[in-house]
């Protein structure tokens, strides 16, 4: 025959053993929220760039290509790493991922070649950029895209009485 106490500590350790185990998913559910929107921040901060370089500072053109090449250098490096990641993550959410960059390359990537190409701003209404010289508009689907995969694979990994 089990006492009171025995079963008491028994179910207490039951509990607590799920709790922390519920914890523990409920922490590497934020980190990989954490780490896809670090993903997309770094993809984002790429797409920016077309707009930073059309706005260099003239006075100092030299420094500013140092400035804006180390800049993109290290967002390209970081955007490596979270290609590789997120493929090691998700072979759904690494594809869509990799598809979002390598869009981006592309037209992001020409609009900062025709941005180096182009006159740098000189005024402040020359900051007010249109989109018949930058438009980013169809890496919008890519975008979507990279969501919808991100919120299926955080959906199955989140336990159905944590929805």
């Amino acid at each position: 025959m089990l006492s009171g106490a025995f079963l008491a500590g028994i179910i207490a350790a039951a509990i607590n053993i799920w709790l922390a185990h519920r914890r523990s998913r409920e922490e590497q559910c934020n980190r990989l929220r954490t780490a896809f929107a670090e993903a997309f921040a770094t993809y984002a901060a790429y797409k920016e760039f077309p707009y930073a370089i059309r706005r260099r500072r003239t006075d100092a053109a030299p420094d500013e290509r140092v400035r804006l090449s180390e800049a993109l250098r290290d967002i390209q490096a970081r955007l490596a790493y979270h290609v590789a990641w997120t493929a090691a993550e998700s072979e759904t959410v690494g594809a869509a991922y990799a598809d979002l960059v390598q869009q981006a390359r592309e037209i992001a990537g020409t609009a900062m070649k025709d941005a180096w190409r182009g006159p740098a701003t000189t005024s402040d209404a020359d900051m007010i950029i249109p989109t018949a010289i930058i438009d980013l508009r169809s890496l919008t689907p890519f975008e979507m895209s990279f969501m919808k995969a991100v919120r299926a694979h955080l959906d199955a990994r989140t336990p159905w009485w944590a929805r």
